[in-house]
């Protein structure tokens, strides 16, 4: 006879599974949930105008009274950005380290929402509830104050490792090896893993190491330093003070991001260096080349970004010079290498010298690779294993990897967002979802453009717009002058005369044979008129733009 499964503990995700971005993780025991992370996903190409992506809240709002708690792993976008419109609609305590906490209250702060209670927590803090208690052991990631979460449950421990790496000469604080060791002896239900890098062999590169080749750069560089690095990574910006400090050069921190992390990283001690060490960007004139470093955004290309706008030579107040070396110390985040490589591109057409990830070890990944993600696994010892953080086949290569570690595949659960996973000692099975489609931001609308509207966006970037303008006369059903066609991306009309003749000749019989087989119905006439013109046009250009009618009634 099958043995029944217990249901009190369920496990699913409402963003991070099958992408890179918006990780949002749920556990729930019985009536207490708790949240890990709630990030934001950034857009690809195929989004016209999508500023980012969001997780579905729908399940959080409509238990709230569950909601126990929001754990952050660490302040990355992709792990925080979500929180501002959760918190509009949802009322929970944030429990996090110092320097998430901090970005955090700087962004709700943007978003004008007030009274929500922040727990600072460190790598001690125990924060109990009626059947759950949550804990944390410290990680080694490419941003401060970063930790894997554990949520000890009737059930057992499970484990979510935030994303990690172990770096062994690490510039910040190193990973909680011991801590990891208590939980392993405790024993470990069920773990949830970062699989980002699952599918690259071998050990990540030191920060050290990292920090070593910026020395280079420093020790044999004569002109400007133009560094640009993501605004997170105070480890990486340390370092880059440190060397600054050491050959005699003030810095100027240029960029709306990097001002504020910079800001919060000084004020928490993780970035160390006298007042006077510091330039305004209008000062920055008055200081000879050799003795200037800037530290600046834009290591993706972004296009508003400082180091964007230095390249466009559209910056107010810096332009390249003559000497200039300019650092990216980021490798691309997948869907940027095509603005990061066009920036490269456009620094070195007007003299500027280029230092990247591909000819010198100015960066380095914060996520583990296969022998460091086999390592947690070893250490922790589950019984059950959950890739999460990542694109499917990633997902999947990380379930090979935890079974070249002794998981029995059996063991292991790859998951779709909204999939409900209800686990016990004696097994877990998917039973059920809750939503979790995502939800568009567009200025200030969230959640109003969904599918449909994306698709006519692609369908006008592609193909374009035709406008047909009718004048009817209701009363005696005929047209009153020829339709008027109107077109936007789609042909050039001075050197297409003849076919905007020949569509409006065509509007002109169907209008007519609609009407005088008495049809009133505006929608139908607009329909009529778009079945005729769509495979016209595509039987002489080999496209389908959107066809627009508009119906003038006299």
């Amino acid at each position: 006879m099958e043995k029944k499964l217990k249901k009190d503990l369920k496990i699913f995700a409402l963003g991070g599974l099958g992408e890179i971005g918006k990780n949002t993780y749920v556990i729930q025991y019985k009536n207490e949930m708790v949240l890990v992370d709630c990030g934001i996903k950034f857009p690809d190409n195929e989004l016209f105008g999508i500023d980012y992506v969001l997780a579905d809240y729908t399940y959080l709002k409509q238990n709230q009274d569950k909601l126990v708690g929001i754990f952050v792993t660490h302040g990355h976008e992709d792990h925080i950005g979500g929180l501002p419109f959760l918190l509009k609609d949802v009322k929970a305590p944030i429990y996090g380290g110092d320097f998430a906490v901090e970005l955090i209250k700087s962004k709700l702060q943007e978003h004008k929402i007030k009274g929500v209670k922040f727990h600072q927590i460190d790598n001690d803090t125990v924060v109990e509830f009626q059947d759950i208690k949550v804990r944390f052991f410290r990680t080694t990631h490419s941003i401060a104050d970063s930790f894997g979460v554990v949520v000890t449950t009737p059930e057992g421990n499970i484990v979510h490792t935030g994303d990690f790496k172990f770096d062994l000469t690490p510039v910040g604080r190193g990973t909680d090896f011991q801590k990891i060791a208590e939980i392993s002896g405790e024993g470990v239900l069920c773990l949830l893993s970062d699989s980002t890098n699952s599918e690259q062999p071998g050990f990540s590169v030191s920060e050290q190491r990292v920090g070593e080749a910026i020395e280079d750069i420093f020790q044999t560089v004569d002109g400007r330093v133009i560094f640009a690095t993501f605004a997170s990574n105070i480890d990486r910006v340390q370092q880059v003070v440190r060397s600054s400090l050491r050959y005699n050069r003030k810095m100027a921190i240029v960029g709306r991001s990097m001002e504020k992390t910079f800001e919060i990283g000084r004020r928490l001690g993780y970035i160390t260096a006298p007042d006077e060490a510091f330039v305004s960007v209008n000062e920055i004139n008055q200081i000879p080349s050799n003795q200037l470093t800037i530290i600046c955004t834009g290591s993706q290309g972004e296009p508003m970004a400082a180091l964007a706008r230095i390249a466009n030579g559209t910056h107010r107040q810096i332009s390249v010079i003559p000497g200039d070396t300019i650092v990216f110390s980021s490798s691309p985040i997948p869907g940027n290498t095509i603005s990061v490589n066009r920036v490269i591109d456009k620094l070195h057409r007007i003299g500027a010298d280029v230092i990247h990830h591909k000819i010198s070890e100015v960066h380095t990944s914060g996520h583990g690779k296969q022998e460091e993600q086999k390592l947690m696994i070893k250490l922790l010892n589950p019984k059950f294993f959950i890739p999460i953080h990542g694109e499917y086949r990633m997902l999947d290569q990380h379930v090979r990897l935890a079974e070249q570690c002794g998981i029995p595949r059996e063991n292991s659960f790859i998951l779709d967002n909204g999939d409900v996973l209800e686990l016990s000692a004696d097994g877990g099975q998917v039973a059920g979802k809750v939503p979790a489609q995502p939800v568009y931001v567009d200025g200030s609308g969230i959640g109003d453009i969904g599918h449909i509207v994306l698709k006519d966006r692609r369908v006008l970037s592609q193909d374009g717009l035709v406008i047909v303008t009718m004048m009817i006369d209701r009363e005696k059903k005929q047209l009153v002058n020829k339709p008027t066609v109107v077109t936007r991306g789609f042909v050039y009309v001075r050197e297409s005369g003849d076919l905007m003749k020949n569509v409006e000749e065509l509007i002109t019989d169907k209008i007519v044979t609609e009407l005088a087989g008495g049809t009133r119905d505006w929608s139908s006439i607009k329909k009529a008129v778009i079945d005729v013109v769509n495979p016209f046009l595509y039987s002489k250009t080999g496209r389908r733009p959107m066809i627009l009618p508009i119906i003038m009634e006299v």
